[in-house]
């Protein structure tokens, strides 16, 4: 039997009042994911455990099966596996975003705002290239870096600083994505108080980040983005910081081989930690514009020799940070066609064949459009058999119907295990 899981990350929402009170799933035509509900079995999942922040991190090493209670370190460090960055005893890694500094306005000078008066206009530097961003990055690596410090280069916006010794490690850095148009010295690092080591860890990480914004702000690079009326990404910042994770592999586990298709480091150092295969798919993005048809095509040859392959999508997290609800409706709408279509259609003529297939579609998290940012709350899934066993009641996949599917409410970390409860009855 073979097994498909899609994460459409951070999909699940709040009802839109523009929307006559419905979320994007009830609003979406997903014609796909509501065959799997009506053919298949529904319920609620808790991704993030009591106790622990609602971040991708968290909420998919739930979905791979590894429970963060035992397993989480934080969010940089699976990020510095899938970059090849290795970590060793106290080193401590930090994602280091690329963002836009600047008016209240949102306006952005030609020399813009004082950091400290600036306001961060964008988590994403404007979903800045990586190629460009590549050159940003050394730029500040070359200002910055020690023998303390190192800036390692990643996707788009998403890069790494490593420092020694476990420097800053219990300061208190936000995301800025759980931040954005609000004022950057209101969450600019946080040290503990009374605590001397700690209160001098948080000024030098934000002398660090001042420094980039004069390093950045008239890089040749954003000068050039200025000129096409694109955002500028004239400034890092820090948050997300962890010592190197040890995981079980999946296959010491579950008995069980895997692949995982994403566009975004820390899906990649999470397959990487349970010890299964990545695979990269050209034109992969992590934003609407992302490879979908690659992606569904890597993910039915991968299962030629594997059993699992997890196939993530970034792109609804990406517009529920932006707010925005019509780009996150697209960005369901094309996972449901682009995505979960092809791949029910692989599973149900492998079926035809003699290998029955399952699939499990989910988000990880809510990213409400009105929130622009993560939620804690369960979040819907369905599991759906090609054998069609044990179907529910439910018709539509959505918030709200699954809350009467079979399934009830389950521990995400638990769902690995009861997909392969059904795969030993076949």
């Amino acid at each position: 039997m073979k097994h498909i899981v899609i994460i459409g990350d951070g999909m699940a929402d709040f009802p839109i009042p523009e929307w006559n009170q419905k979320t994007i799933l009830q609003y979406a035509k997903k014609p796909s994911m509501d065959f799997l509900a009506k053919h298949g079995r529904s319920g609620l999942a808790v991704t993030v455990p009591d106790g622990y922040p609602p971040g991708s991190d968290v909420a998919n090493m739930s979905i791979f099966g590894y429970d963060p209670a035992v397993y989480y370190t934080g969010r940089s460090p699976l990020e510095a596996v899938s970059m090849g960055v290795q970590l060793s005893g106290n080193d401590l890694a930090f994602r280091t975003n690329l963002i836009t500094i600047g008016n209240k306005d949102g306006t952005v000078g030609a020399n813009g705002p004082d950091l400290s008066d600036g306001y961060i206009l964008d988590y994403s530097g404007g979903h800045i290239t990586s190629a460009e961003a590549k050159e940003l990055i050394k730029a500040v690596d070359k200002a910055l870096s020690t023998n303390h410090f190192s800036f390692y280069p990643g996707i788009s916006y998403r890069h790494l600083l490593v420092a020694k010794d476990n420097f800053g490690k219990s300061c208190v850095f936000t995301p800025p994505h759980d931040v954005t148009g609000q004022k950057a010295s209101d969450h600019f690092p946080k040290a503990v108080k009374g605590d001397l080591e700690s209160e001098r860890a948080a000024r030098i990480y934000l002398d660090m980040m001042k420094s980039s914004y004069e390093v950045l702000k008239n890089h040749p690079v954003n000068v050039k983005r200025v000129q096409e009326g694109k955002l500028p990404a004239n400034c890092i910042w820090f948050w997300g910081q962890g010592n190197a994770p040890k995981f079980e592999t999946f296959a010491k586990l579950h008995q069980k081989t895997g692949s995982v298709i994403s566009a975004v480091d820390l899906l990649k150092g999470i397959g990487i930690c349970a010890g299964l295969e990545i695979i990269d798919v050209p034109g992969a993005t992590g934003f609407l514009d992302t490879n979908y048809a690659g992606k569904a095509d890597a993910a039915v040859e991968a299962l030629k020799s594997k059993d699992f392959v997890f196939v993530h999508i970034e792109a609804p997290d990406e517009c529920g940070h932006l707010g925005d609800a019509k780009k996150k409706l697209q960005a369901v709408e094309d996972l449901d066609a682009k995505i979960v279509t092809p791949l029910l259609r692989f599973a149900r003529d492998s079926h035809k064949q003699g290998e029955p297939v399952q699939i499990l579609v989910m988000p990880d998290h809510p990213t409400p459009v009105s929130l622009k940012t993560h939620t804690s709350d369960p979040i819907p899934f369905v599991l759906y058999d090609t054998r069609e066993l044990n179907a529910d009641n439910v018709s539509v996949f959505d918030e709200e119907s699954v809350k009467s599917g079979s399934f009830g409410t389950v521990y995400a970390p638990d769902l690995i295990s009861m997909m392969l409860k059904a795969d030993d009855s076949c």
